[in-house]
């Protein structure tokens, strides 16, 4: 009893990817719902236009953080300070004594509560309008980030898992012989899977705008590109996570890893601007962060593609990187392989 108990110690201690599931995830809990859980936004950005947007911003309350102050703009310019997502309430000013219109960014679900709760405590003097999402529904947001974490788990982890069986197979060494370039075995294996996943997605798109009403407001060669950028990161990922699994379980170990943090800290779940500090840089470290910028400011407010250029840019210097990284790694596996491989002798290759 007593040897067996030690056995296993030493196993474990042997396993460190086990090891940090141990130790490592209940630490990762604790800080996600510590300093992320967290459902209200303290302050949203703000702007005030119209005739009144001076004396109006300065009688806001802290809440409002007014980064766009314009008396010569008129409601069409709010409007479009909020497709483009600069702010997230747009107070249109008009008359002195005339209500104000506040205009509120329904695709910024937690913000927007909160900030519909604070306007109708002022009574009268704002009259309140959502946009995008006006009866703040939770799918309306949710199945464009739904749509990521799809793509995410088929590139991380069927993608890490279809890789690593390969290795226990053992066909790795008869790729490593093959006249091919460890990049084109990468892209062969992605092939199937990028297909997959453009299908899964057209189909879940399909279906959250005919079960739940999600709109299509924007342009779908600009959603397909976000799309396509993301699906390689992920998929680089994929490879990546396979290149330093031995095993279909180390693959799942490894892959969970990245998954978790995607889920909790890309906005998906809790608002970003609700997190601290520290907890919300984590977040825009991950690639579903910036994919849910593209599909719910293309589904939901129709932005165009000049307003989503930084989360495109964002995503194709990721799929660059992991690519890279993912290729370096799977050459570094092909290289032992070629070495060990049997080399056939002059004498042989003549009885052949």
């Amino acid at each position: 009893m007593r040897a067996m108990i030690v056995k296993e110690f030493r196993e474990l201690r042997r396993d460190r990817r086990t090891l940090a599931m141990l130790v490592v995830l209940p630490l990762l809990l604790l800080v996600v719902f510590g300093y992320a859980a967290n459902f209200y936004v303290s302050s949203v950005k703000t702007a005030v236009v119209g005739p009144q947007a001076t004396q109006v911003a300065a009688a806001l309350p802290e809440y409002f953080d007014v980064t766009v102050t314009a008396p010569d703009d008129t409601r069409s310019d709010a409007e479009n300070l909020l497709r483009d997502n600069k702010v997230d309430v747009a107070i249109v000013t008009s008359s002195p004594g005339a209500p104000s219109a506040a205009l509120v960014d329904g695709s910024n679900l937690f913000a927007a509560q909160s900030s519909v709760s604070v306007l109708n405590k002022a009574g009268g003097a704002v009259q309140t309008e959502v946009l995008f999402n006006p009866d703040l529904k939770t799918s309306w947001v949710m199945v464009p980030a739904i749509i990521g974490l799809i793509l995410t788990f088929i590139g991380t982890i069927i993608t890490s898992i279809g890789l690593v069986r390969e290795r226990e197979a053992g066909t790795l060494e008869q790729l490593a012989v093959m006249p091919i370039r460890p990049s084109q075995v990468i892209l062969g294996k992605i092939v199937p899977y990028f297909l997959l996943a453009a299908l899964d997605m057209t189909v879940v798109t399909v279906l959250g705008m005919v079960l739940f009403g999600v709109p299509f407001n924007g342009n779908v060669l600009v959603f397909a590109l976000g799309a396509a950028i993301f699906l390689f990161v992920v998929l680089g990922l994929g490879v990546l996570i396979s290149t330093v699994s031995h095993t279909v379980g180390q693959a799942i170990q490894t892959a969970f890893f990245f998954l978790l943090p995607q889920i909790l800290l890309s906005g998906m779940i809790f608002p970003l601007d609700a997190m601290a500090a520290g907890v919300r840089w984590i977040g825009y470290l991950l690639p579903l962060t910036y994919f849910t910028m593209i599909s719910q400011g293309v589904m939901l407010r129709g932005a165009p593609i000049t307003t989503l250029w930084l989360p495109l840019l964002v995503l194709t210097v990721m799929a660059v990187v992991v690519f890279t990284g993912a290729t370096l790694r799977f050459r570094r596996d092909l290289a032992p392989n070629v070495k060990s491989a049997p080399r056939r002798t002059g004498a042989e290759a003549g009885r052949s």
